[in-house]
């Protein structure tokens, strides 16, 4: 008698509902971040501060997100994956709520450092977590679905924000993000395994995982590309308005927004085979942009096309960038990916500060000039990785 073994199909298809609840809480972490930018006055004159220092509340933010990505990071290694999102996204969902009560700038400040560190445990998660859901040769694009919330918020965040508060003040963007949290949280149990953390055995430290051939190649391509998205970004409004667009900075950001979501979907499908491509052409299309608004400030339609390139090449940059330090950290990848967060946060601290130095002292145009400067860095340091950091036929 003849027995036929049965096995198991292998799929190939990508847990969509668990990395939607992936997306989402990395959604929500730079909606949190980026809430105030669009609301500052309305936030200001609660608080009894001016613009500028209610601006401070972005600032602390990521400054928390920087310190604490590391630390958290190792103190939560061996919890399941998912009971660390869910403490997270519970701080998040708090702190937004607290922030909306609160009508001191004292405790402002508090609260929003908390959040912050609330949201250093979500970025080191996700892609590590997306890739563990996902099948074999599909981790890549897992992970580019997981940090797609990044470019989605950075787009939709400030001016939705802005929109809310017409329906009641600056509070009721607060109190969406709060319910976004809860509502996030609900669905995060119902829809993602619970994946086990890591033994002791098997945790590396930061100075093991700093050695690895690639990942400082990496972190200076990455640091540099932020600074010099966070020179501009920050300080947009005041670029516009140097340039006489200040009436059109809603539709110039929209036009950066479309494109960072197109970013995200041609990305996510052909992140999987050709990375060390799309990194390249990321920064160098970066750089011609930058460019661009440095030389050709004076013609608004090539402000749009510069600012929609822009937006395409940063749309996936965080996925590009964390997807480059997985291949090349593995089995410490979940280490090296807390240093890269903490790389960005610094990143978006480092950038504001810059900006805001280089206005007074050398004028608008030179954000533009520091940014190609830092894209320059950038792009030698991913041509030139080509051994472990940007392989060919990555």
């Amino acid at each position: 008698m003849n027995t036929t073994t049965l096995t198991p199909p292998v799929t190939t298809r990508l847990p969509g509902k668990a990395l939607f609840g992936l997306f989402l809480s990395g959604f929500i972490g730079i909606l949190t971040e980026c809430l105030p930018a669009g609301l500052l006055p309305e936030i200001g004159a609660t608080l009894h501060t001016d613009v500028a220092l209610t601006g401070q509340i972005v600032t602390i933010y990521a400054l928390a997100t920087a310190l604490a990505a590391i630390p958290w990071s190792r103190l939560t290694a061996s919890w399941p994956r998912r009971n660390v999102l869910l403490v997270a996204l519970a701080v998040v969902g708090v702190t937004n709520a607290l922030t909306a009560i609160s009508t001191s700038y004292a405790l402002t400040m508090v609260i929003r450092f908390a959040a912050g560190v609330g949201t250093a445990l979500i970025w080191p998660l996700l892609a590590g977590y997306a890739a563990r859901l996902a099948p074999q040769g599909r981790q890549r694009r897992a992970i580019a679905i997981a940090l797609a919330g990044t470019p989605l918020s950075l787009a939709l965040g400030v001016p939705v924000g802005t929109w809310l508060s017409h329906f009641g003040g600056w509070q009721v963007a607060f109190w969406t993000a709060t319910g976004l949290a809860v509502l996030n949280a609900v669905w995060v149990v119902l829809t993602l395994p619970n994946l086990p953390g890591q033994a002791a055995d098997e945790r590396f430290t930061v100075r093991q995982v700093l050695v690895i051939p690639g990942l400082r190649t990496i972190l200076v391509a990455t640091a540099a590309y932020m600074v010099a998205h966070n020179i501009v970004y920050t300080y947009v409004t005041d670029f516009l308005d140097h340039v006489g667009m200040s009436r059109q900075t809603g539709w110039v950001l929209f036009a950066f927004g479309v494109t960072a979501v197109l970013s995200v979907l041609l990305v996510g499908a052909h992140i999987d085979h050709h990375l060390r491509k799309l990194v390249v052409g990321s920064t160098l299309l970066f750089a011609v942009s930058v460019l661009v608004l440095a030389v050709l400030s004076g013609t608004p339609v090539l402000v749009y096309v510069a600012a929609a390139a822009w937006g395409f090449a940063f749309g996936s940059s965080p996925s590009l960038f964390i997807a480059a330090v997985i291949d090349a950290t593995v089995p410490a990848s979940d280490v090296a990916q807390s240093v890269t967060i903490t790389v960005i946060s610094s990143s978006i601290a480092l950038g504001g500060f810059l900006g805001g130095v280089l206005i007074p002292g050398l004028g608008t145009m030179s954000l533009t000039w520091a940014a190609l400067l830092l894209l320059v860095v950038a792009a030698v340091a991913v041509l030139g990785g080509r051994r472990f950091a940007f392989p060919p036929g990555a």
